[in-house]
């Protein structure tokens, strides 16, 4: 800007116009741009970021692993303003499709971007990683695991609301984002 309107002020600079008006229309777009766009730290959606246990997920439509629930959960909870991240086992790729499967084949999969899908390395378990990255975003997880193991290292899971369970009743999708009672896990609440 400053270069434009000496470039318009001094006459020995006019030949400056050429570079500095483009230059200054090019940084107000992209100014005007950037303050129309809504920042929230990490891009989480308004919502908040909610990590999903997508082993435990996997299994709930009936019992047999099938990647469609956790489509779902994820579709879902985009709906209602979150930001998800999906955090597999080293076995769900075996378990879905008879073969391993890496992380860039669920982003593909489930149609989320690389950050936010991982598949633990074999014989690590995924709950720690779960839980970590929950506490280290300040999100919740979906699971109906109870974590009881994990429960000295991250005491958040005893918090009302920070495990969001889950589940299909009568072939309908459920989770129980909004507990009744301020948070203590309950009825079941339709999607």
């Amino acid at each position: 800007m400053a270069g434009l309107a000496a470039a318009l002020v001094l006459p020995g600079l006019s030949d400056l116009v050429l570079i500095t008006g483009p230059s200054a229309l090019a940084s107000l777009f992209l100014l005007l741009r950037g303050w129309g766009v809504r920042r929230r730290p990490g891009g989480a959606g308004k919502a908040g970021y909610i990590v999903i246990d997508g082993s435990n997920v996997m299994h709930w439509a009936d019992g047999t692993p099938r990647l469609d629930p956790v489509q779902e959960v994820v579709r879902h909870l985009e709906r209602r303003g979150f930001t998800p991240g999906v955090v597999f086992d080293a076995n769900a790729g075996y378990l879905l499709s008879g073969r391993y499967q890496h992380d860039h084949a669920f982003e593909k999969l489930l149609g989320l971007p690389r950050d936010r899908v991982m598949v633990v390395d074999k014989g690590t378990p995924a709950d720690p990683t779960i839980l970590r990255a929950a506490s280290d975003m300040t999100a919740r997880v979906v699971s109906n695991d109870r974590y009881r193991d994990w429960a000295a290292e991250f005491p958040q899971i005893r918090q009302p609301g920070f495990l969001v369970r889950g589940g299909y009743s009568g072939g309908q999708l459920w989770l129980d984002l909004d507990p009744p009672d301020g948070g203590a896990s309950g009825g079941k609440r339709r999607a």
